[in-house]
Parts: C-alpha cells; sequence; structure tokens
C-alpha cells in the first residue's frame, strides 16, 4: 500500500516506523526537517519537506497514486483542511485525520472521514483503519486481541436479528443507536438499516465481520 503521512511528530514518525516495517511504501512530510529525527534509522521511506496542503508538496508526494492519506501535524484545522482536500479534490481512497475535538470528529466521521488521537492507541486505531477501512475501530482492548467497532448497519442486514451477528466468544453487537438514542439489544433486537452498531469481535475475526456487513 503506497501512504502519504502528514506531520512527523509521535503520531506521524510512529505511524511511519510501524507502517514501514509491515512493508507499505511511506512519504512523510512535514515543514521542519528536524523532526525527521523521530523516524527511525531503518526507515526508508520517502520524507518531503513542506507545507501538508500546498498542493505542490502533495504533487511532489505522488498523492494521485497513493492508497491512503493520514493528516497528524499539531493542529486539528490544518489535519481537517489536508484530510477534506485529499478527499475531495484528490480522492484519495481512504482519508484519516488526527482530531482532538470531538465535535470535529463527529462531523468529519459522518463525511467518510476517519479520526484519530495522538496517542499508542491512535497509531494501532491508524493501522487497523487502513487495514480494514469500513469498520471504525473505537478502541482496540487489554492486549489487542479485542476491538471495538462502530459500523453502520448496510442495506442487507435489514430486518435482521442481532442473534445473526451473535458468535459466542468471537463476536457480538453491544450497542446500538438509532435516531438519535441508544440502546442495549436483546438477540432478539432487529436491525434496521442506517442503524449505528457498536461491536466487540476478535480481532482475528475482523475479516468475518466485514463478509457478515457485506463490507468485504
Amino acid at each position: 500500500m503506497k501512504l502519504i503521512i502528514i506531520g512527523c511528530g509521535r503520531l506521524g514518525s510512529g505511524l511511519a516506523n510501524k507502517l514501514f516495517k509491515e512493508g507499505h511504501e511511506i512519504t512523510v512530510v512535514d515543514n521542519n526537517p528536524e523532526a525527521f529525527l523521530e523516524l527511525d534509522p531503518s526507515f526508508k521511506g520517502k520524507t518531503i519537506v513542506g507545507i501538508g496542503f500546498d498542493q505542490d508538496v502533495l504533487s511532489k508526494a505522488k498523492i494521485k497514486e497513493v492508497d491512503a492519506l493520514i493528516a497528524c501535524t499539531s493542529s486539528d484545522d490544518t489535519n481537517a483542511l489536508i484530510a477534506r482536500l485529499a478527499q475531495n479534490f484528490f480522492r484519495v481512497p481512504k482519508v484519516i485525520a488526527r482530531l482532538y475535538d470531538q465535535h470535529k470528529a463527529e462531523i468529519y466521521q459522518s463525511l467518510g472521514i476517519q479520526a484519530v488521537s495522538t496517542t499508542a492507541w491512535g497509531i494501532e486505531k491508524a493501522s487497523g483503519i487502513l487495514r480494514y477501512g469500513k469498520l471504525d475501530i473505537l478502541n482496540t482492548i487489554g492486549d489487542g486481541k479485542v476491538d471495538l467497532i462502530r459500523v453502520e448497519a448496510p442495506v442487507l442486514l435489514e430486518g435482521k436479528t442481532v442473534n445473526e451477528l451473535y458468535i459466542e466468544a468471537e463476536l457480538q453487537v453491544v450497542t446500538i443507536r438509532r435516531y438519535g438514542n441508544t440502546f442495549i439489544p436483546t438477540l432478539g433486537s432487529v436491525i434496521l438499516s442506517k442503524d449505528i452498531l457498536y461491536i466487540v469481535v476478535l480481532s482475528t475475526e475482523k475479516p468475518h465481520l466485514e463478509a457478515l456487513l457485506g463490507l468485504s
């Protein structure tokens, strides 16, 4: 996978180091050349000095060829701007933005831009989004073996029960948000299209969950 990471602070450098080791082709952009000192000596990706929302800089980073862009500068507004530019102008398939402001995060989530925070959890969540882009991983629990996922119920689940998305010790719908109200479902609760499902799932079963949701 080809990726651009804008911002080489703790989150940006952590992601660059992790994703490069996983075999991805990484380009890191930062307006401070000293920021690249945060990268591991083993990092062999590309680094570019420049402003992350400068179209010439993004063109130099070959944004039209990448599979994903992660905006994680120190500014929410800058990250939001870069994310919208990547999504709406350059049509980048996957866009992730680091946003501290929860209200902004919810707005951008509704526009298809995933949001993460600048923590070790943020590194794991962003990595998970890149692997399972249509599943919004809210949290990784314990030693990383269990994920809490938020996903909008697709049309194919209309009329099905929660029981049909239940696999003992592997996958369970724990909460549903519908028309602004949140409730804990029973196994007999009927799912409606556009419900927001909160699902606990073993990390190893995420591909299975995508298949059940028709996302694979």
